[in-house]
Parts: C-alpha cells; structure tokens; sequence
C-alpha cells in the first residue's frame, strides 16, 4: 500500500462508515486539497468558510432555469462538498480540531440547502404548476412550493439526516469507543451550556442551545437504543466488552448503507436529475416520498436491532 493511499484511509473515519462515492470520489479529492491547503497552513476552518460560501453560490445559480447557471451550480455544490469533506481530514491531519470548527461544520451543509430550497422556490412562485394542471386558469406554483418545500426541509430533510448522523456515530462509539465516536447527548449539551457565562461565549452557547435541541431530537427518534445504551453504561461504563461491541456492529453494518443514502450522495444526484430536466420542485416529492421511506425502514431496523440486544443483554 503507498504511502499516499495511507494516509488517505488514515484521513477516513471508519471504513464502515464510508460510501462508495466518498471512498473512490469525494474523499480523495478532499484528501488532496488537504494536502494542498496544509502545505500553506490554511486553518480547517477556513476550508469550512470556503464551503459555506460555495454552497450557498451554488444555491443562488439554481434560481435561474437556463442551462448554463444550472452546471455552475451543480459544480459549485460538488467544489463545497469537496471542502466539506477536506475540512474533517485536514482537521485530523493536523490535529487543529475547534470547537468553533464543529460548530461551523454543523452548519455548512443546513445552510447549503437553505440557500438552494429559497433559490427553487422564488424561481417557481410565479410559474406554471406541472402538466398543465389548471392552465386554463393561469394557475401557478404561488404559496404552493414553500409550502412543500417547508414540509420537504422541515419535516423530512432535517429528520432524515439527524438521525442518519445518529446511527453513524452510534456505530463508531461500537467500533471505535467514545474517542472514536461524536456521540453527544442532550443532558451533556445542557449541562455545558448552563456551566457557560453569556459575556465572551455568546455564540457559542447559542450554538450549543440548538446543538442540544438536535440531540434531544435524535435522542426522542430512537427510544429502544436509548434504553439499550443507558443500560450498557450503567453496566460497563467505557470498558465494553468486546463480545457486544462485534455483535452491535455485525447488526448495525448492514444499516449503514441506508444512513450513507440519507445523507447527501444521493440527495445531491436527485437534485441534481430535477435541475437538469428543469423540474426542480421534483427534488422536494423525492425528499418526502423515497427518502422518507427509507427512512422509516431504516429506523424501524435499528430499534428491532436495539431491542433485541438489549433483551439478550439484561437477560
């Protein structure tokens, strides 16, 4: 094995927990300008700001229906994950991780898709509805596509990644342990949080009130691990045994590819596919119905797999 291709794995979090695209696409890539931006000592958090600006410019081209912005768009939003993917692997290469890194971080990726949801939906307010539906009266898109775009980014997106996120760090704290893992919770966030003065830390407990109502959601979604993983702390603490560890891992290996589906690989093809036929508005029915399915399923498989382990555990 070279060097190279060490030191990109090494940059990965986990092998399980890496798609096929981010493995052979978006982390070499990633890994490269890491290497370039580490030569001339750029902070991780710039890369992170560099991200930020790319997507949300990719969110502005995709307000203009012609062909030529949709390209730059899609190349913009593909240069911000790139940096998105970067910005962790320098991170770990250098050793210089932030807490206003992960906050950054945190946000890139929302305020991405906020952008692109605003962009599709002021291109659609005044156009036609799709196939000719109430053409005769000149009917348009008007309220009709904020409303599905908010059921679409509220309701399905936010949830859908969340608990993806979730169900990734759940399996590294099982492979890795708690240094391998972002397995945070909401009483840890709240008790940071109040632990804070406001002077000199003012966004930053702002970021840890959201960030502890993002937990808690996770956290409310997930009822039979949160009684599974209370009891192995009670009765392990850090000292896990290996036995558990292989078998949570062995039953949660098979989840991952759905967790990696609802991501964004496969949310930026979909919407990528609805520019490119120039029916945007698709990309929101895609979200809700196909994406909401799997997660559904997902979720279903993981809570059967945490019952039953604990079940087998306590008994």
């Amino acid at each position: 094995m070279s060097i190279e291709k060490k030191g990109l794995e090494a940059s990965f979090k986990s092998m399980d927990t890496e798609e096929f695209l981010d493995i052979h696409f978006n982390r070499p890539i990633g890994y490269v300008w890491a290497l370039f931006f580490n030569r001339f000592g750029v902070h991780p958090n710039v890369v992170t700001i560099l991200s930020i600006l790319l997507g949300v410019a990719a969110g502005v081209m995709f307000y203009f229906p012609d062909m030529k912005h949709t390209i730059t768009g899609i190349v913009l939003l593909m240069w911000a994950n790139h940096y998105d993917s970067c910005d962790g692997q320098l991170a770990r290469m250098t050793g210089k991780k932030t807490r206003w890194g992960r906050m950054l971080d945190g946000f890139a990726g929302d305020l991405w898709f906020i952008s692109i949801y605003a962009a599709i939906c002021l291109r659609l307010t005044f156009q036609p509805l799709p196939f000719g539906i109430g053409a005769e009266h000149g009917a348009v898109w008007g309220i009709g596509i904020w409303v599905l775009a908010l059921l679409s980014g509220t309701l399905c997106h936010s949830r859908q990644c969340a608990l993806a996120d979730y169900y990734r760090n759940i399996h590294l704290f099982f492979l890795k342990g708690e240094s391998g893992s972002e397995l945070d919770n909401f009483k840890q966030q709240r008790e940071i949080f109040h632990s804070l003065p406001w002077k000199r830390n003012f966004w930053w407990k702002a970021f840890l009130y959201f960030y502890g109502n993002y937990t808690r959601k996770q956290e409310r979604m997930t009822p039979n691990f949160q009684r599974f993983y209370t009891f192995v702390q009670q009765k392990y603490g850090n000292a896990v045994p290996q036995e558990l560890r292989d078998e949570f891992r062995r039953l949660s290996l098979p989840l991952m590819k759905y967790a990696n589906i609802l991501t964004f690989n496969t949310r930026a093809i979909a919407l990528y596919v609805s520019l490119l036929i120039g029916e945007p508005w698709l990309y929101f029915v895609f979200e809700i119905v196909v994406m909401t399915a799997l997660f559904l399923y997902m979720r279903h498989r993981h809570e059967a797999v945490c019952a039953f382990l604990y079940h087998k555990y306590v008994e």
